[in-house]
């Protein structure tokens, strides 16, 4: 699951009794950022960065609106784990990726507590009463009400208060996204407020940048919500291509480095991955070499492999980016030498 968080939505309320100073005030809206109110659009984006991100324990609990408090007993396919801190996640994550084709299963025991995106605690006493919750995160994420989980603000950040007038009343500052996400889902339909520029935000992709506006948080929003389907699509490549990878078996069908081919070095050679991440390459009289390999993603898909065994194939011992595959080749070029590439053909 996606990471997901819920915020809610406050109606806009007349400030003014008079209906000309009500037009006049929704003329500025978004231009003078004193004008921002509970459900601008700088109000909603600071409440959906600021949310719980509950995205540590989805390969346990599915849901990233929320995350399951310690102690809790989960069982990982058909072993009973107790968990009582991040660090016992170890043992479901390496049970459930043994096998990279399997059908995983995981059984929560209830009763347990979550905490949930809004920072509050909830106990849950039944599989229907989680399914609920489930159901409330897949459709947050469909109305675009989910966690921007790949953007995030360096604190602390200060808020300016304004009355009806546009007269500033006061400031706060906040050193952490609850404390952020507490005013902002508390702010009443009388109060505008400012964000005192600038602030400095982090993507998920590693770049930084300097916020100086309104629009330029929007902006910075809107390259954050990208990033993030960019990330989602890569993960689901990285699943297509692990199924590729252990349906499959391949032969080099081209390497250069540099622009000296040596293709030659693997005729006859064939490469075969194996559902429990071992790799082996063969010909038709012996074994040439052994190892493991991995796959991984991020804005990218990455094939890393590890042969020992032979001179010519630990040159394939490297992180290789994923720059395109279908179900019959796989194109790959090092991660951190563009000039080196890798084409696997399925035979």
């Amino acid at each position: 699951m996606k990471t997901l968080k819920w915020i809610t939505g406050i109606a806009l309320m007349s400030i003014f009794a008079l209906t000309s100073c009500q037009s006049e005030i929704e003329e500025i809206e978004g231009e003078n950022p004193n004008t921002n109110t509970a459900n601008s659009t700088t109000a909603t984006n600071l409440k959906r960065v600021a949310m719980y991100d509950g995205s540590s324990d989805d390969f346990i609990d599915d849901s990233s609106c929320s995350s399951i408090k310690f102690p809790f007993t989960a069982i990982v396919n058909g072993v009973e784990l107790t968990f009582i801190s991040q660090l016992s996640y170890e043992s479901a994550i390496n049970i459930l990726g043994t096998l990279n084709n399997d059908e995983d299963k995981v059984v929560i025991k209830f009763p347990i507590t979550i905490k949930m995106s809004d920072y509050t605690e909830v106990t849950v006493t039944s599989q229907s009463q989680y399914d609920a919750i489930i159901d409330n995160c897949d459709d947050a994420e469909d109305d675009g009400k989910d966690a921007i989980s790949t953007l995030n603000i360096d604190y602390p950040v200060t808020i300016l208060t304004y009355d009806a007038s546009l007269v500033q009343t006061g400031s706060v500052t906040f050193s952490s996204e609850k404390e952020l996400f507490t005013y902002m889902q508390n702010l009443s339909s009388t109060e505008y407020f400012s964000v005192k520029y600038p602030v400095n935000v982090t993507l998920a992709d590693g770049s930084e940048m300097e916020i100086k506006s309104d629009t330029e948080f929007k902006a910075s929003v809107t390259a954050a919500l990208n990033i993030k389907e960019t990330m989602d699509e890569a993960e689901d490549d990285k699943e297509d291509l692990e199924t590729i990878l252990v349906n499959g078996t391949f032969k080099v069908n081209s390497y250069i480095n540099a622009g000296v081919d040596s293709t030659n070095n693997y005729l006859g050679a064939t490469i075969d991955f194996a559902n429990d991440w071992k790799v082996k390459s063969m010909t038709t009289l012996a074994t040439l070499a052994t190892g493991t390999y991995t796959v991984t993603s991020d804005v990218n898909v990455y094939l890393q492999m590890s042969f020992t065994g032979s001179t010519d194939f630990s040159l394939f011992n490297k992180t290789w980016k994923v720059s395109s595959f279908t179900a019959s080749t796989i194109t790959l070029e090092s991660k951190t030498n563009s000039a080196i590439k890798l084409v696997l053909k399925q035979i």
